[in-house]
């Protein structure tokens, strides 16, 4: 136990007897214990020997609940409450609940409006962003006035004429690739060492049968002769 909570026990009695008379309720030790601990700097050894103390000199109550004791004020030292009391304390309680529930929802309008304040433009910052939003307009008229005036536009015939060329070339693509792959298969089925290093002895590393471009299909790999087998 450290000197701080040492020195605290002697005044233990008396912090748990206000705590448990201003509370009112149950309490356990180890409650009572984790409530007061921060605040107090009360050791556990010390906040259990205080309430047996306080129980055993009458100044609270204890009562087994389950496998521990609970701890908890003398009810006989406060007045007896009526039951026209009781209920006038109830609807008081509710009262205040409503008020409290009410003050969350416009503390809550209040903060989404602050937020939305925050988050808005100054009227400075917005006189800057009409200004460049102005300029940015001006060079998009600018732009469209170019391309409306010049004489170089592709004609949906050309266009079309583009397309069809494209799909040309790569269907004639895709034939090559097929037999390029289908050739080198057909050599690696007796080859003794890796594809990659197959590419590698022909002398054009890159060219690999799913790297077939039509542009260089002018230049084939040079491809071994088939070892044979026997």
């Amino acid at each position: 136990m450290s000197k701080g909570r040492s020195e605290a026990a002697p005044g233990a009695s008396g912090i748990l007897l206000k705590y448990l008379q201003e509370q009112n309720r149950p309490y356990s030790a180890q409650d009572v214990f984790g409530n007061l601990q921060r605040e107090h700097g009360l050791g556990k050894t010390a906040v259990v020997k205080a309430l047996e103390q306080l129980a055993q000199q009458g100044k609270i109550k204890e009562k087994m609940y389950g496998k521990q004791k609970i701890y908890f004020a003398d009810q006989d030292q406060f007045d007896v409450v009526s039951d026209a009391d009781l209920q006038g304390l109830d609807a008081r309680i509710l009262a205040l609940t409503a008020k409290v529930q009410s003050l969350q929802q416009s503390c809550r309008h209040m903060e989404a409006e602050l937020k939305e304040l925050t988050s808005a433009l100054t009227t400075p910052e917005m006189q800057k962003e009409i200004q460049e939003l102005k300029k940015e307009c001006a060079g998009y008229r600018e732009r469209l006035k170019n391309i409306k005036e010049a004489t170089n536009h592709v004609t949906p015939e050309e266009k079309e004429q583009v397309y069809k060329e494209r799909q040309r070339y790569h269907k004639e693509w895709r034939k090559r690739k097929r037999m390029a792959t289908e050739l080198s298969d057909a050599i690696l089925e007796g080859y003794p060492k890796s594809k990659k290093q197959f590419f590698v002895s022909g002398g054009h590393p890159s060219l690999l049968p799913w790297d077939f471009d039509p542009r260089r299909s002018h230049s084939l790999v040079s491809l071994p002769h088939r070892r044979k087998l026997g």
